[in-house]
C-alpha cells in the first residue's frame, strides 16, 4: 500500500511571543516492510531547518524563529510504502523463554527492559498484573503477548480525549478508560515487567468506513513492538486488538511518549497556547495538492475557514496595538 500522510499542526498564542524553538518527529521511517520516499516539512512564520538521526534511529527536524510571532503552523507531507509484514507462527514454543533472556544477556536492550516516564510500575499496574495474570511466565511468550494485547483491549475504554499528552498511566488505570497513548504505555510496562524487551511506536493508521478501529481518524496513533527471538520486533496495537500491519505507519520508536513526541519546544513571552491538529491518511501514489486532497472534506473546510477568520482578527489586533 502506498500512503500520502498530511500532519497539519498550529499553535496559537493567546499574545505574540517574541521567540519559539521546535523539534518536529514526523518523518516516516524507512525499514523492514515500511519505506518513505519522499518527505516535505513547512513552517510558518518560515524558518530554516535542521534535520539529525537521534539514537534510535529516527529523523528530526528542528528550527528557530527568532521573530514576534502569534502562531505557529507546521505541515508534513509523505509518500510512504507499507507492505504486509511476513506472517507470524503459530507459536515459539516454552524454550522460547529461555531463547529469550539468552539473547537479552549477549544484546542490550537496557533502555526497552527497564522502567520509563510514562510505562513504570506502581500499585496501579501491580493490581491488573495480577488480575491478568501476567507475571508468570507460561506457555509460549508470543501467544502470551498476543494474549495480553486482547486483555488490554477488553479491560479498557476507548474515550477521546480522556486524559492528555501529559498524563501518568495511574489516571487511564484508575478510569479504565484513556487514549492509544495509555493503551500502549500500559502493555509497555507489562509487557516489561515479563522481561521482554519493549517500545513505544509513534505513527498514524489508516482508516476506512469498514475497519473496525476504535481510534479515530484525523489524529496521530501509537501502539508497541515486543522483541522476539527468531522472530524480531513484532508490532501490537492494543487500542485496536491488532498485530501491526500495512494500515500501521512508523514515524518514530522509543521508551515511551516521553522520546517521541510530534512536537517538543519551547517559547519565550508570557502567552497561553492552543494546539490545532489534523492528519491525514489517503491511499495514493503521489502526495496530492491540498486543495485536491481536502475539497471533499466539508470539516476540513471548515476548520481552515475558522483558521482564516482567526488569523485576520488576530491580524487587525496587532495592527491597532
Amino acid at each position: 500500500m502506498f500512503y500520502a500522510v498530511r500532519h497539519f499542526t498550529r499553535f496559537r498564542y493567546s499574545r505574540p511571543i517574541s521567540q519559539s524553538v521546535m523539534e518536529v518527529r514526523m518523518h516516516p521511517r524507512s525499514e523492514l516492510a515500511q519505506r518513505c520516499f519522499t518527505f516535505q516539512l513547512s513552517v510558518s512564520p518560515r524558518a530554516r531547518i535542521f534535520s539529525y538521526t537521534d539514537h534510535l534511529g529516527n529523523a528530526v527536524h528542528h528550527f528557530d524563529i527568532p521573530a514576534s510571532h502569534g502562531q505557529l503552523t507546521i505541515i508534513a507531507d509523505a509518500l510512504v510504502e507499507v507492505d504486509q509484514p511476513a506472517a507470524l507462527p503459530d507459536g515459539l514454543g516454552p524454550q522460547a523463554w529461555r531463547e529469550l533472556d539468552e539473547m537479552i544477556e549477549l544484546e542490550d536492550y537496557w533502555d526497552m527492559l527497564r522502567p520509563s516516564h510514562f510505562a513504570r510500575s506502581s500499585p496501579e499496574l501491580e493490581a491488573l498484573a495480577k488480575e491478568f495474570g501476567v507475571y508468570q511466565r507460561s506457555g509460549d511468550p508470543l501467544l502470551a503477548l498476543q494474549t495480553l494485547n486482547s486483555q488490554v483491549y477488553n479491560g479498557f475504554n476507548y474515550v477521546k480525549a480522556s486524559t492528555s499528552v501529559d498524563s501518568p498511566i495511574e489516571e487511564a488505570l484508575q478510569s479504565r478508560q484513556g487514549v492509544c497513548q495509555d493503551f500502549a504505555h500500559i502493555m509497555i510496562a507489562l509487557v516489561r515487567g515479563l522481561r521482554i524487551p519493549c517500545r513505544y511506536v509513534s505513527g498514524y493508521l489508516h482508516h476506512e468506513s469498514w475497519h473496525e478501529d476504535r481510534s479515530g481518524e484525523g489524529a496521530t496513533h501509537a501502539w508497541v513492538e515486543a522483541l522476539l527471538p527468531g522472530v524480531g520486533w513484532v508490532g501490537f496495537d492494543p487500542t485496536n486488538n491488532l498485530l501491526a500491519g500495512e494500515r500501521h505507519i512508523r514515524t518514530a520508536v522509543g521508551r515511551d511518549y516521553a522520546d517521541v513526541p510530534p512536537t517538543m519546544g519551547t517559547m519565550k513571552g508570557r502567552a497561553s497556547s492552543e494546539l490545532q491538529v489534523r492528519v491525514r491518511v489517503t491511499p495514493s501514489e503521489a502526495i496530492l495538492p491540498p486543495d485536491q486532497e481536502f475539497a471533499a472534506d466539508e470539516e476540513w473546510s471548515r476548520f481552515l475557514e475558522k483558521d482564516q477568520e482567526t488569523e485576520l482578527a488576530i491580524a487587525q489586533q496587532q495592527q491597532q496595538q
